[in-house]
């Protein structure tokens, strides 16, 4: 059996323009595919249908209690770009989705997407199982045998998915645990053309061989990797031990990239892990990261604005209750680069971006905590002119009180010989994204006091 691993271009910031996409991550990528090489042959989602920007978030948003659902996982969707898979769609095959809960739940349901699509999709199987961790090196697409649990929309195994839609599946009664891994097999029984994906999943994801294989426990019939996910947005589950869900948004920065592969290791992650070894009541935490996204301006490649998608991404998530913003570092990078002179882009509109969602969300009675950018001198599109807006913005935020709590983010990862800098010790080699550690230390960096009630 020969896997193939299929790499989408990837977003982060790194570069200028849409049209520049980002290869600081070619040397871990090397180091993924080699890994899957290696570990190839022993590798032998009652609901409603809503538009993608107007989903019913009245009918989740529940607060605590035993009939609580909350977020667990989250990740926005797309626009296909670049890639075979995504542009090129699939014909009869299978996707398995590797998913981590932040929390836990005895029952759950799936967010499945086709926001993107030009026509509607067609769904003939969906399961939903604990992923196999008893797999050496690089995990796979096998299952614990016997958690494999069917997915149904209003009752149905075959349904189908509106063009520009996302869907909420049925309950499925299913005990999940706070930081497992699941995998989420969506069988398309006919030819799928324009995929919905995440560009940037930070895991190795799973394609089949033509058929229906998502209640196959082991690996055989997925033969092609991929680091995207495809056609699911969320896992929304019922936890009574939940008080929320924290939102944390952003770009490639919150998506993780710099991180390994397989790890978890985004800074929403090492919260999550911190929130969960409180003990007690806690909080779910989904990542609405996109690489390469920026608070003002929309991209066919690096996903619609902040503003643009705030309400989708963020404000109608069920449980919502906390959102942490960190975005505003590629509307500086863009703007300012060598390859774009004269347009760099002041404080003052990337500043009424913020204000447009602080608003919204104090709207809606949430708290929204801002996070300080990041240092960026090194990287492909740093500028003098870039790094003076930058510390504009970190002063507005620090200063304000516009935001009802500040991180910041920059006083935890900046060299402290060159405060300019990442420390080196957190920086996965470009200069803008942190690695596995820097991550931690930015999850480090936030007082759960400003999230947890009371």
């Amino acid at each position: 059996m020969v896997t193939q691993l299929e790499m989408c271009p990837a977003v982060s910031g790194a570069q200028d323009g849409d049209s520049v996409l980002a290869t600081s991550w070619s040397g871990r990528w090397k180091v993924i595919w080699l890994g899957l090489l290696g570990t190839v042959l022993v590798l032998a989602t009652a609901a409603i249908a809503v538009s993608a920007n107007s989903r019913s978030a009245a009918a989740d948003r529940r607060g605590s209690g035993p009939d609580s659902w909350v977020t667990s996982w989250s990740a926005s969707p797309q626009h296909a770009i670049a890639g075979p898979l995504a542009a090129g769609g699939f014909d009869h095959q299978t996707i398995r989705d590797i998913i981590v809960t932040s929390v836990g739940g005895d029952q759950l349901r799936l967010e499945l997407t086709n926001l993107y699509g030009a026509s509607p999709l067609e769904v003939g199987h969906v399961t939903v199982a604990v992923a196999d961790p008893a797999v050496a090196v690089v995990p796979g697409p096998a299952v614990v045998p016997g958690t494999i649990s069917p997915v149904t929309y209003r009752g149905r195994a075959m349904f189908q998915i509106p063009a520009g839609a996302q869907i909420l599946s049925d309950p499925v009664v299913m005990r999940v645990w706070p930081l497992q891994e699941l995998a989420v097999s969506i069988y398309l029984p006919g030819r799928a053309a324009v995929a919905t994906f995440h560009a940037d999943a930070q895991q190795v994801n799973w394609v089949s061989e033509a058929g229906d294989h998502a209640a196959d426990p082991d690996s055989g019939a997925f033969t092609t990797a991929t680091l995207s996910w495809y056609y699911l947005s969320g896992l929304v589950v019922r936890s009574p031990g939940a008080d929320g869900t924290v939102v944390a948004f952003g770009d490639s920065i919150t998506d993780g990239v710099g991180s390994d592969a397989d790890a978890n290791a985004r800074w929403p992650n090492d919260l999550a892990r911190r929130l969960d070894a409180l003990g007690g009541p806690t909080l779910a935490v989904t990542d609405a990261g996109i690489g390469g996204n920026r608070v003002l301006a929309s991209s066919r490649w690096y996903g619609v604005s902040a503003e643009a998608r705030f309400g989708r991404d963020v404000l109608d998530q069920p449980g919502v209750r906390d959102i942490i913003v960190l975005e505003g570092i590629n509307d500086i990078g863009f703007s300012t680069s060598k390859r774009n002179p004269g347009t760099a882009i002041s404080a003052a509109p990337i500043i009424a971006g913020y204000q447009q969602l602080i608003a919204r969300a104090h709207a809606r009675g949430l708290k929204i905590f801002g996070g300080t950018l990041l240092p960026f001198q090194g990287a492909g599109y740093y500028t003098v002119a870039g790094e003076a807006t930058r510390e504009a913005v970190n002063t507005w935020i620090r200063t304000s009180g516009a935001f009802d709590g500040v991180i910041d983010f920059d006083a935890a990862m900046r060299d402290p010989a060159d405060p300019l800098r990442l420390n080196p010790a957190y920086d996965s080699g470009d200069h803008l994204h942190p690695n596995d550690a820097g991550y931690q230390a930015m999850a480090g960096a936030i007082n759960l006091d400003m999230l947890l009630p009371g």
